[in-house]
Formats: C-alpha cells, structure tokens, sequence
C-alpha cells in the first residue's frame, strides 16, 4: 500500500507543476481521485489564486467521467486540504460531501489557519487519512510557501553570474554581457516567478540596472528592492525613472532619514513614486533580517537577489539564502583585482559549513551541468543542482542539449554527491 501510495503522490507533484508560474504565492498542488483497482478517475492541479483547488478539479474530471460513487476511492493530495474559506470555500467540505473515504496527502500545511486542521476534520469525520507520504519531495516543490509560513520571511534566491574562474567583471569593471543569450533568458523566467527582485545600491550606480521582465510571453514586473543604506539611489536612473509603472522600493538607514540630505533624497524619491523603507543598521548596512521580516508582513513571499560581491555575500553570511543559482561563463577573466562573487570570508575553514551553509551537515546534491548550477537549501542543507542551459559550453547554436551520462569526477563540482534532479526554471 505504501509504495501504491507513493506512486500517485509523486503523480500529484507532476500535476501541481503545472502551475508552476501561476499558482504562487499560492502552493503548487496537485490531485488525483483512484478507485480500488488503482483506476485515475480524476485528476486535477491549482491553477491560480482565487481559482478553484486542486481537489475541486479533481472532483468535477471524476463525476464528469461518469462517477457517481466516491465508495472505495482515494484522494490522492501533495499539501493538506484547506479547512478555511478564503477565495474559496473549504475543500474538507467537498470531500465529505463526496463521500471520499480515505485521502493521502503528501504533508501538512504550513498555514496556520490550517496546520493539521484539516487533517483533524476529517478524521473526526470517520475518514482515513494517511499524511507524510513523499513528505520531502512535497515540501521542496512548496519551499517559498514553506519558508514563508514556517520562518515567517520570504524565501530567498541568490543569483550569481561569473567567468569559470568566479570573476563578474574585467579589471576594469565591465561586465556586460559574461554569460550568453540562452542564461539571460532564464534569468527573465526566474524573474518572473519571483514577488520581488533585491540589488543594492552599488549595481544600480554602476550598471543603472531595469530589473524588470523582459519575456516575449504577457505578465508583469515583479516589485524592485534597492539596499539602499545611505539613500543614494539617483532620481535619473531608470529605477526611479519607472517606478510608477513597476512599483521600487528603497530600505535606508533610518539615521540617514535624519539628516537634512536624507530628508531631502527622501522627498525626491517619493515624488518620484519610490516607497522609502526606513530600516535599523547592522554592521554599517541595513539590517537583512529585520528587511526579510517587514517584507513578509507585507505580503512578499519570494525574493530574488541581484547584487554585487558585498550584499551577496552579506545574505549568505545572514543565513537567508535558500537557494542559489550561479551561472557559469565558458571563459576566463583573470585579474587579482578583478571582483568576484563575494566580497568577505570566513576566517579558518572549521567555519566553512557554519557562514556557507549554516549547517554541520556538508551533504551535496549534484547533477553535472554546462551553465547552470542551483544551490538549494533543503532540511538546512544547501544542496547543488547542476542543470544545462542552451548550448553546451563553447557551442554557439543555442540549441539545448541534454547531458550525457556523468564522467569520472575531475573536479570540485563532479566529485560532490549526487541525488534528484533539479527543480524547474
């Protein structure tokens, strides 16, 4: 029964996929209905907030397909049925009402306005209810969603882009373009999955980045975050220049608010339509974790970071990244005094799990790759996933390729463990 069970969750993850890029900052779910003979009667996945549940789905494609008789079913299910109404009523109510006699559910919903509520109604009710099936799988499908509820923050990504030898830019700082067309145009998928997008103030003086989606598919530009400690963003460059059509905002010091300069750049900016996010310092820079926490309070679920060396490394050292993706340039840029990734370091090596990962386990996750490497933390653990994207390094057609089977390892990346695949762009 068990690896029955298993079997139908892991389809219920492959259906609630499909809402991969609108179901948030509602949780990805997948459902299916199977009788006793192991026959699908139904099936169904989450569309998109205020759209019917998966389980709904589920339900009609069953009594459309001629079911008129919930006896002996299963309701197979990644995330916990709600209990609650919001934008729709509470999907324990329909189950019962179908007369469904036992559901699977892959894990409990982080929501406390749900948080094994639901689990409760129904057993109370006389249904059998098996919960915790493919627990793991069903909670890194769901990681913004559990990150949100769970750590009460936004579930970060940290994205980088380098040479092969972890350089961003030349000597003499140019940085445009390092990595090709194929990565850029992940970097616009990732974008638009996001409810906010993070850069401090130094890339936007030196690059006067847009952060915005650039797809040929419709939809909208995420939120603009600018660390901003001093309050120096310039009323010219192009963030502030749009930020009545694509909503920015600013997190300063609030001692810089004090200062007749601060005041001053702080009227400019909200003339201009920038939301002015007054922060407490740490450690000379506003402070990340009290910045995650107010984001949260208002509503930001997932927040993509594209800084420079400082303010990436500052989150990693703040334990707030959860997941990175770093895209690798088939070259070489040299230099001592060219940057880097990151800016800072830990000082011995007995450090190196503690600032990096924030966590004794050293465990790794690896799946050889051309361009793309995913750095996700699961169960505290910050696991690489190696993925292909475009052409193979040193191709020019922009084809995708697949990835042949893994060759004897040969360096620091390959010689890591490996485990499943990596989650979708």
């Amino acid at each position: 029964m068990r690896q029955t069970d298993e079997c139908f969750v892991r389809r219920t993850l492959a259906l609630a996929r499909l809402g991969t890029a609108t179901a948030p900052p509602n949780p990805l779910v997948g459902a299916l209905i199977v009788d006793s003979a192991g026959t699908v009667l139904g099936s169904g996945w989450h569309r998109g907030p205020g759209t019917p549940h998966a389980e709904v789905h589920a339900v009609q494609a069953a009594r459309q397909g001629g079911c008129t008789d919930f006896a002996g079913t299963t309701l197979y299910v990644n995330l916990e049925p709600c209990c609650h109404t919001g934008r729709t009523p509470p999907c324990t109510d329909l189950i019962l009402a179908a007369g469904i006699p036992r559901i699977v559910c892959g894990m409990t919903d982080p929501d406390s306005r749900v948080s094994g509520k639901g689990v409760d109604i129904l057993r109370n009710a006389g249904r059998t209810v098996v919960v915790g099936v493919l627990e793991r799988e069903c909670r890194e499908l769901n990681a913004p969603f559990v990150t949100f509820h769970e750590k009460g923050r936004p579930y970060f990504t940290l994205k980088t882009a380098s040479s092969l030898d972890g350089k961003t830019a030349t000597v003499t700082g140019e940085s445009r373009w390092i990595t090709g067309e194929a990565s850029r145009e992940s970097v616009h998928r990732l974008r638009s999955r996001q409810a906010a997008i993070l850069t401090g103030i130094g890339t936007v003086l030196a690059d006067d980045p847009l952060l915005t989606v650039r797809l040929n598919e419709a939809g909208g530009s995420p939120l603009r975050i600018v660390a901003d400690t001093r309050l120096r963003l310039p009323a010219e460059s192009r963030l502030v220049q749009t930020a009545r059509e694509i909503p920015v905002l600013a997190a300063c010091s609030r001692t810089i608010l004090e200062t007749d300069e601060g005041k001053k750049n702080r009227q400019a900016l909200e003339q201009a339509g920038v939301t002015v996010l007054p922060l407490p310092e740490k450690d000379g820079r506003v402070d990340l974790v009290e910045l995650a926490r107010v984001l949260a309070q208002r509503g930001i679920d997932r927040v993509l970071i594209e800084a420079g060396e400082s303010l990436a490394w500052s989150f990693l050292e703040s334990g707030l990244v959860d997941r990175m993706r770093m895209y690798l340039a088939a070259q070489f840029l040299g230099g001592r005094e060219a940057p880097g990734l990151f800016r800072g370091g830990v000082q011995t090596l007995d450090l190196v799990a503690q600032v990096h990962l924030h966590s004794q386990a050293a465990q790794r996750r690896c799946h050889v790759l051309d361009q793309l490497v995913v750095v996700q933390r699961q169960d505290a653990v910050l696991c690489l996933h190696h993925r292909h994207v475009g052409a193979p390094l040193g191709g020019s057609d922009g084809r995708h390729v697949a990835p042949g089977p893994p060759a004897q390892p040969h360096n620091l990346l390959s010689r890591l463990a490996h485990g499943s695949p990596p989650p979708p762009d």
